[in-house]
């Protein structure tokens, strides 16, 4: 069995403490080469998790810069002149006005 007395289970923190030796002892009651199969699974979804994590700032930091574009076009758009529209010499259709 374990030696509480190990300073890996001595850290100062009780709650991390007991976590820490809960998951040790989840690997221990399997056999050795479950445990590093297990071990390795939870590596690789764990992996998966900060590979898509990462992906998903990427694609904020994106749109965050696309909509700072967008908004200086607007905002140059909305100041910009606008020339009014040509009269037309031609009347109205028939009915209308």
């Amino acid at each position: 069995m374990a030696d509480m007395n190990d300073s890996r289970y001595k850290t100062g923190n009780p709650i991390a403490d007991a976590l820490r030796f809960l998951c040790d002892a989840s690997y221990a009651v399997l056999p050795r080469d479950a445990a590093q199969q297990l071990g390795e699974f939870e590596k690789n979804l764990w992996g998966g998790l900060r590979w898509c994590a990462e992906h998903g700032i990427e694609r904020i930091d994106e749109s965050l810069a696309a909509a700072d574009r967008l908004r200086e076009e607007w905002r140059k758009g909305r100041c910009a002149p606008t020339d009014p529209e040509p009269l037309t010499s031609t009347p109205p259709p028939e009915g209308v006005g």
